[in-house]
């Protein structure tokens, strides 16, 4: 660890030292961070200390104690990403944000929920269980297949919307992604918050990939409901999610998920219902998601860890998060070009250059869909879950890989504590697992 000019700690992207402050076992290789992250040592102390500050006074910890840590975390969040304090709760996870939003807004007949084919599975599950415990429709764009333009994609919601519209209905809500998670590609959400503004729809952002991978302002994005894991990229315990509400929409959020204490039921004559917890002089909003059933919170409560230890990342003279973001996405381009060329294939790539502008990279594998499927998606989808868990038991590792476009892909995830060495390497793993499909062998399982 070296110091900077003003004698503090300092950890370079990419160094052997920064990577022991994480957990891994030696013999593998987390080239998949980006589907559950991980946390540095610091952070683990944190969790852990939190957890037996917890058991030591359960009581005192969890009705007095807790709240006001929580309400630091929260104030740590809320200035990354340039929020007031009163719009920022946590949940466990963004489908369970993305959960509670839905399933808080109340449908009437010929409302329409919209979202892009590439919507995470979880979520479009969701919808579909909205469609049918309530009145709302769904609309599904599918006319797009990456690698596309972002005014391709920005012109297909806006046919989307005319075509609701023209059947007489009203798109209430648009769910869409900050980065798509698989093909890992990101998505002009700026200007699909933009939008639904003009349209008059509620706007709700998946950023299951977005605090810690790229930067966010949301006071300047104003989306109506944004939702953003914090144990993916910003290095906290899983699970710990921002769940951002501006204020003109918090009476719509009225339960959290499952509902708890904090909800303020309708006035009834039954009389008032007993709360076993403190009362609290906080809004509505942040009383709701304090305190949301018996859970181990303390996931919640390290976001101030994994910042300070954010800070004190450095590369090319950077710190903290532009350096960790800048590594990162540079990582990311120069892996992708690595690797295709190991491959003799190509990165997922529209005219632009922008669905590279986050940590993944999509490189398509040397295989032929229909020589080796016949054509047909399930062979296909089987090959590709032959791919990884022949990485993970037989290399040690995990890469993505998906089936999509007709062809198959390898989503690589970039981070600060891999190097060119490692997708070097990974190349040349995936290049050896594809010869092994070629010979046949994923068909004989």
């Amino acid at each position: 660890m070296s110091t900077d000019s003003e004698g503090k700690s300092s950890l370079e992207c990419g160094s052997e030292l920064l990577k022991r402050q994480f957990l891994f076992d030696p013999g593998y290789r987390n080239l998949n961070h980006g589907s559950f992250g991980t946390f540095p040592r610091v952070v683990r102390d944190e969790l852990r200390r939190s957890q037996d500050e917890c058991e030591a006074r359960p009581d005192s910890y969890i009705r007095f104690a807790y709240p006001k840590a929580l309400d630091v975390s929260r104030e740590a969040v809320a200035n990354l990403v340039n929020a007031p304090v009163n719009t920022c709760v946590f949940v466990p996870n963004a489908t369970t944000g993305v959960n509670t939003v839905l399933r808080n807004l109340k449908f009437t007949e010929g409302d329409v929920i919209l979202y892009f084919a590439t919507i995470y599975g979880a979520c479009e599950k969701t919808v579909g269980y909205i469609t049918e415990t309530t009145a709302a429709e769904s609309m599904r764009i599918d006319d797009h297949i990456y690698p596309m333009s972002d005014d391709a994609l920005c012109e297909s919601f806006e046919r989307a919307v005319a075509q609701i519209k023209a059947a007489g209905k009203k798109p209430k809500v648009a769910i869409f992604d900050t980065i798509v998670s698989l093909p890992g590609v990101r998505v002009p959400f700026e200007r699909l918050v933009t939008a639904c503004r003009a349209h008059g729809i509620l706007s709700l952002v998946d950023a299951a990939h977005g605090i810690g991978h790229i930067p966010l302002d949301l006071a300047q994005l104003d989306p109506d409901f944004f939702v953003s894991n914090c144990h993916k990229w910003l290095f906290t315990p899983r699970g710990c999610a921002l769940l951002y509400v501006p204020e003109r929409n918090q009476g719509l959020v009225r339960s959290s998920l499952p509902t708890s204490h904090g909800f303020t039921p309708l006035p009834k004559s039954s009389g008032p219902i007993n709360n076993p917890l403190p009362p609290s002089a906080k809004s509505a909003f942040v009383t709701n998601f304090e305190f949301v059933g018996t859970i181990d919170n303390a996931p919640y409560l390290c976001v101030p860890a994994a910042l300070k230890f954010r800070q004190s990342v450095t590369w090319q003279g950077k710190s903290g998060e532009d350096a960790i973001i800048g590594f990162s996405q540079n990582q990311a381009r120069e892996a992708g070009k690595l690797v295709a060329d190991i491959l003799s294939t190509e990165v997922m790539q529209n005219a632009e250059g922008t669905l590279t502008r986050c940590n993944f990279a999509n490189v398509r594998l040397p295989l032929d869909f229909t020589t080796l499927a016949g054509g047909e998606t399930q062979k296909a989808v089987k090959i590709a879950q032959w791919i990884s868990r022949t990485l993970v038991d037989e290399y040690e590792t995990f890469i993505a890989i998906i089936f999509y476009g007709g062809a198959l892909w390898a989503r690589l995830s970039a981070q600060i504590y891999l190097t060119m060495d490692d997708w070097e390497w990974g190349g040349n793993v995936l290049k050896q697992v594809c010869q092994r499909v070629d010979k046949g062998e994923a068909s004989e399982e």
